[in-house]
């Protein structure tokens, strides 16, 4: 096990979860909801998202062979998504990075679907799996760490929101997009440069 890679692929899976920016959102889906029932209800979508990007971590060999997709699709469709959301980050909208908020209490969507376990983060998983199999255990544990600091900073999410500041929290969420625009961009690379070396064979 590299130490290492762990920690880079936990880290790039916290800024694609990206929980600072999910604060505002949480905040908003539980407005109307219970302050007591809170945390459970975060508790209870965090663990959906994780066991959504598991299945696709590990079914995503399979899906790319059912779907006949090659892992260098894969990298640049991946790195155009993460660019998209990272671009949103940085320049957001008055609906939000996903759009409006359904409902007042969230069952799986928002927050578990696409919050979580967005198009960025399952593409993410997915890419981790099928471009190194062998090393599935390390991929399940940088998931795994990420969830864990996506889950603490979203339970807290209203003191947090209350402590910082919702320009803090609007500040963090630039940051993580600043940063997840440089990974999209390097993902973009790395397809277009696979592609290339296809061609050339």
């Amino acid at each position: 096990m590299n130490g290492t890679d762990i920690f880079s692929a936990a880290v790039l899976l916290t800024l694609v979860i990206d929980p600072f920016g999910n604060v505002p959102l949480v905040v908003a889906a539980l407005r109307n909801v219970a302050p007591e029932r809170r945390v459970g209800i975060v508790l209870r979508e965090c663990i959906a998202g994780y066991l959504i990007l598991l299945a696709f971590m590990f079914g995503g060999q399979s899906f790319l062979r059912w779907m006949h997709l090659t892992e260098t699709s894969l990298t640049i469709a991946g790195g155009v998504i993460l660019f998209m959301i990272a671009l949103r980050m940085v320049f957001p909208r008055p609906e939000g990075i996903f759009g409006d908020l359904p409902g007042a209490e969230p069952v799986l969507v928002p927050l578990a679907v696409p919050s979580i376990a967005g198009p960025s983060a399952l593409a993410t998983v997915m890419l981790m799996a099928s471009r190194d199999p062998g090393r599935l255990e390390e991929w399940v544990l940088a998931l795994t760490l990420a969830m864990a600091a996506a889950t603490l900073v979203l339970v807290a999410a209203h003191r947090l929101q209350a402590f910082l500041g919702e320009r803090v929290v609007i500040a963090f969420e630039r940051l993580m997009g600043l940063v997840l625009t440089a990974l999209a961009v390097q993902m973009l690379l790395d397809g277009v440069r696979a592609f290339a070396l296809q061609l050339n064979r």
